[in-house]
């Protein structure tokens, strides 16, 4: 088979039947949550902490390096732990899967483990529930393949399998339907100085196909897109993204920045993946600006698809090179702006982030934590590891972090969805 019949093989789109099948048995159960009236759905499931696992995992983090004074340890047993956010009172960290089942993980005696790790909302039926974030006056989102849902008091009825459940964006109406895939479906999401709520919509393609672009570009699809919280004044902020899990706002000028994974089947170097700056223009984010995809294949790489095709002048005047260009398919996942007071001063307002590591490079990479610093006029000057030692001498990967976040006492939190387990960072030294 030619390279490019296989690698649109690869990234082919196919409908997903399973997605509206649980958007119809869901519905009679939306209805009565959100009338405040039962389901009578039983308890979800939880998920043993502790025991043999939990030992063999704390084994693996005796490999990781981390600068001097930084502390590795186990925090929570997750399966399939995906993106964080953590709730602002009882420090529960909601954690989202590509499966279909959304976590609620509580340290109860705050001694920085988790004690409970269980299944939140178990009457709502999810799809690819991957993408969390939480709002400063206490408001869960969570980010599916083609819906988004808010959930009110998400830590007051935590302990319930009911709670109030708005789907915000409906199911079916965050993309088209024909266009849900398996494929670049786990939402990343955030929420914006400007109190409205972003997030990522990866494209199902390995390089997206001349007859999608128009109709991406219209949606959103390979770009981020904003709303109003209640799921109105959708905006498309940004296009020419490939696949981002992660997406943050520099708290100091209110710039958007991502990661963004690249294209595949071009070789091991190349192209890079990388982490993308949204500048901010009269105070505001400057919509409209286009990132490369699919005429670059990450950095200035031009794809085999696009590279005897010219650029329309359009997408040209707005594109933004990358910010920082990554180890090429290290796989940059979820990233977050450090504003906590543990670390030492050096890494204030610095970004940590997820490499994940290649599914299909020859040599192994990634599967580690990097730093981003910026310089005094919020660019990036300098990225190096933070924390790796997830890969054996062999190669095979020993985890795979895809997400970082910062925890209540300003340690940090990394996820990994390969051991299904999240791990705690902090700072014992001066």
């Amino acid at each position: 088979m030619k390279r490019k019949a296989m690698v649109m093989a690869l990234g082919v789109a196919f409908s997903v039947a399973a997605s509206g099948v649980l958007a119809k048995d869901d519905d009679a159960n939306l209805e009565k949550l959100g009338a405040f009236k039962r389901t009578d759905t039983q308890t979800g499931k939880r998920v043993p902490q502790g025991g043999q696992y939990a030992e063999n995992l704390k084994k693996v983090l005796q490999r990781i390096k981390l600068p001097d004074g930084f502390k590795i340890e186990l925090f929570a047993i997750v399966p399939d732990a995906r993106q964080m956010s953590v709730s602002r009172n009882k420090g529960t960290v909601f954690v989202g899967t590509r499966k279909t089942t959304f976590w609620a993980v509580t340290d109860r005696d705050m001694d920085n483990v988790a004690d409970t790790v269980d299944e939140f909302s178990p009457s709502v039926k999810f799809d690819v529930p991957a993408g969390s974030c939480y709002s400063p006056d206490g408001f869960l989102f969570v980010a599916e393949r083609n819906r988004v849902m808010m959930f009110p008091a998400a830590e007051y009825f935590m302990e319930s399998p009911d709670t109030v459940a708005i789907p915000i964006v409906k199911q079916g109406q965050l993309i088209p339907p024909e266009e849900e895939s398996y494929n670049h479906s786990a939402r990343a999401c955030a929420i914006g100085p400007d109190n409205k709520l972003y997030i990522t919509l990866g494209q199902p393609f390995n390089v997206t196909p001349p007859e999608k672009v128009d109709l991406y570009r219209k949606w959103g699809i390979g770009g981020i897109v904003r709303f109003n919280r209640d799921g109105t004044g959708r905006e498309v902020v940004l296009t020419g993204m490939r696949n981002s899990s992660g997406l943050d706002f520099n708290p100091k000028d209110g710039s958007l920045w991502f990661t963004d994974n690249q294209v595949d089947g071009m070789g091991d170097e190349i192209p890079p993946g990388e982490l993308n700056r949204v500048p901010v223009e009269g105070g505001h984010l400057k919509l409209g600006m286009w990132y490369g995809f699919p005429w670059y294949g990450g950095g200035g790489t031009r794809t085999d698809e696009y590279k005897k095709t010219s650029i329309p002048k359009e997408l040209a005047a707005k594109y933004v090179k990358p910010e920082v260009e990554m180890v090429a398919h290290a796989a940059d996942l979820g990233m977050m702006f450090y504003t906590g007071k543990m670390f030492p001063a050096k890494y204030h307002n610095a970004i940590f982030s997820a490499q994940h590591g290649s599914w299909n490079a020859v040599k192994p990479r990634g599967a580690r934590v990097m730093v981003t610093y910026l310089d005094d006029k919020g660019r990036a000057v300098k990225t190096e590891p933070f924390a790796e030692g997830w890969m054996n001498e062999e190669g095979v990967y020993l985890g795979r972090p895809v997400d970082v976040r910062q925890y209540v006492d300003g340690s940090i939190l990394v996820a990994d969805d390969k051991a299904g387990a999240i791990y705690r960072i902090s700072y014992q030294g001066k």
